[in-house]
Order: C-alpha cells, then sequence, then structure tokens
C-alpha cells in the first residue's frame, strides 16, 4: 500500500472512559499534563506515571463532554491503564472502564483530533465497529522521520519521559501535583537526562544494534527502516560525529 494524503489506517489502540462528575479533577491530579482546561473536542497527550516518575502508559486524553473523557493508549496498556486510575480513585465521583472501540487515522485534512505523531497533516478517530483500512505499520517510516517513540520499541517502564523528548510535549511544568511530578521536575530543572532518542541516517540497521563512536558504544538502535532509525544516544555525543551501526557509516539528523 502506498502511503498518500488521504491514506485511512487502521489503529492499534486501547480506551479507557473516564466519567462522572469529579472526572476532570481526577484526571487533573493523575496525569502529567493539564486536563481540566480542555474543551469539548479538544485532546491533549500526557503521561500516567509511577510516583518515581517511571511510565506507566502514554495517553491522549479526548474531553468529549463537560464530565466525560476519553483516554487513547496502546493496545495492550488499557487495562493496565483502567486498573491504576481505578486503585487510585478512592471517593472520587466518576466510573472508569475500557471501551471497545476501533481505532482509525486519516492523512491529510479529515475529521476526528489531530494527531502529530506522523509529521504530516492526520487526523484520528474511532468507532464501535472494525475499520477497513491500511496496515499501521505502512506509517512507520514517518513515524521515523518525526521522531516519535513508540511503546514498547523507544518507550517502556524504565525510560524517562525526558530522555524521550515527552517533557516538551506530555507534561506541564505549571500545573498542580500528580504522581511522578518530583522527579521529573528536578530533572528538568536541575539536571539532564544521560541519554536522548535521536533520529539517525543509517542504510540499514536494526532494533538492538549497538550505536559506536570510535570503538565506543554510545548508543543502541530502538526502530529502524531502511535509511532512517531511532535511537538512544549519549548525550555528549555531538550533532556532526560520525558513528557507526552494524559497520555502515551512521549521522545524526
Amino acid at each position: 500500500m502506498a502511503i498518500t494524503a488521504t491514506t485511512l489506517v487502521r489503529l492499534d489502540r486501547g480506551y479507557v472512559r473516564v466519567a462522572g462528575p469529579e472526572a476532570a479533577d481526577f484526571l487533573e491530579r493523575m496525569l502529567s499534563n493539564e486536563v481540566a482546561s480542555l474543551a469539548p473536542g479538544e485532546a491533549r497527550q500526557a503521561l500516567l506515571l509511577t510516583p518515581k516518575s517511571r511510565i506507566v502508559a502514554p495517553v491522549r486524553v479526548v474531553r468529549e463532554g463537560d464530565a466525560d473523557f476519553l483516554l487513547i493508549t496502546e493496545t495492550e496498556l488499557a487495562e493496565v491503564v483502567a486498573s491504576t486510575l481505578l486503585r487510585a480513585r478512592f471517593a472520587a465521583k466518576c466510573e472508569v472502564a475500557v471501551a471497545p472501540y476501533h481505532g482509525w487515522l486519516r492523512l491529510g485534512a479529515g475529521d476526528g483530533i489531530p494527531n502529530h505523531d506522523y509529521g504530516v497533516e492526520a487526523y484520528e478517530g474511532w468507532s464501535e465497529e472494525p475499520v477497513e483500512g491500511g496496515d499501521p505499520s505502512e506509517l512507520e517510516a514517518l513515524r521515523i522521520e518525526a521522531g516519535m517513540p513508540a511503546w514498547g520499541k523507544e518507550l517502556d517502564e524504565t525510560v524517562l519521559p525526558a530522555e524521550a523528548g515527552l517533557d516538551a510535549t506530555h507534561v506541564s511544568f505549571t500545573k498542580g501535583c500528580y504522581p511522578g511530578q518530583e522527579p521529573i521536575a528536578r530533572l528538568h530543572y536541575r539536571g539532564r537526562p544521560n541519554r536522548r532518542l535521536r533520529r539517525l541516517e543509517v542504510e540499514s540497521a536494526k532494533p538492538g544494534d549497538e550505536i559506536l563512536l570510535g570503538e565506543k558504544a554510545v548508543g543502541r538502535v530502538t526502530s529502524a527502516v531502511p535509511g532512517k532509525a531511532l535511537g538512544y544516544v549519549r548525550r555528549e555525543v555531538s550533532d556532526d560525529a560520525e558513528l557507526e551501526i552494524g559497520g555502515q557509516p551512521a549521522r545524526l539528523h
């Protein structure tokens, strides 16, 4: 399938609905980005974190009504998100449940919420019925070119949000308290991560390949397609460094 400006692609997504009179306040206390300020129909990226700022799940929060929110995450993380929120809900007046939706993405103009994961104009939506569309693997080259981390590849419970650049897109440094806020703020204001997610130009690579500077390993590939890759690279590596991956020359992009 050729990706065009009007391509409709299936998305592997998980959905969690949080609804009730205190849903906004509850999610504001639980997620890393501002939720209460969303207007109906608006969406915002955020993280659900442990108290030590380890990632439980990346989410896209959609406010569907005054007291109705949909959290979009990875398929395998929907139950994790729902159970984590339920354990923390206590007396908050809201319901939390996994929603059985099917996701889709349309490149170019369309209905749905804006999705910037692929570096091109695109809109994401969902429905109760399965969607006929292209294979989501066809989007991999666009995702890598956009430098967007994916769960299970660039993101897991061992990755700090700042290492993946998520502190710039998924975190508010002016909102109230939430689990994991203190370690994230401390790193943001007083330190910096030892490694960063970077795009690389390389003829061919595969996940797990070491990124070498001379004879020293300075990183590892996490995703790759012909001609480009993503990987975590030591912060001290200069942008013009002559790197090597699998015996082939590579450069930071």
